[in-house]
């Protein structure tokens, strides 16, 4: 009789052992957490360094023959800015070119002028360049003109060549003596939007 009862026991005792070999769901020793992590770029135009920061025509008269007193003839003059670029689309080129104007601003008398026209292009940077030619008077009035190029659609990077020709004198008069300066700006940014 006392094994009747104790086999009962054994199998109770398995089952229990058994119970407990069977892992059992519960909290975990790992956790898990995120951070966001972000940024922004701003829209961003740069105009490369100038090749050339200054160009010197040197003399612009004819000395002798006959042409002597009017323009000499020079050939175009590049400038090249390299590396420039607009990280963003919807751009374009505007230049502002003043007129190579006498320093001296004493009045002309007839038959000189104190203007040299000349004609500015920017261009490798949409499909229309930016061109602006210069028209003052022979006393140098109205001597700044500006123009835009057409509008870049994508984000890029390109080096601009500047190319300065078509040096002209009002009327092909005289030039007075002095100094002569002029400038050219360009403006590289987002094109305006239409209205």
């Amino acid at each position: 009789m006392k094994l009747r009862h104790i086999f009962p026991a054994l199998v109770l005792a398995g089952t229990a052992v058994g119970a407990q070999a069977v892992p059992v769901a519960g909290p975990t020793n790992t956790s898990t957490g995120q951070v966001a992590i972000g940024g922004h770029v701003a829209s961003l135009c740069v105009l490369g360094a100038p090749s050339q920061a200054a160009i010197d025509l040197g003399q612009l008269i004819n000395t002798s023959g006959a042409r002597t007193g009017r323009i000499a003839a020079f050939g175009p003059q590049q400038v090249t800015l390299p590396g420039s670029f607009c990280n963003f689309a919807g751009t374009h080129l505007t230049i502002a070119a003043n007129a190579m104007i006498a320093n001296d601003a004493t009045a002309v008398q007839p038959g000189f002028a104190r203007a040299v026209n000349y004609t500015a292009e920017v261009d490798n940077w949409a499909t229309t360049p930016a061109v602006a030619t210069t028209a003052a008077s022979a006393g140098g009035g109205t001597p700044s003109a500006s123009a835009s190029g057409g509008v870049q659609p994508t984000a890029k990077l390109a080096d601009l060549q500047l190319l300065l020709s078509s040096f002209t004198v009002p009327s092909d008069l005289i030039l007075v003596a002095g100094g002569y300066n002029g400038t050219v700006t360009i403006t590289l940014g987002p094109a305006a939007t239409a209205e």
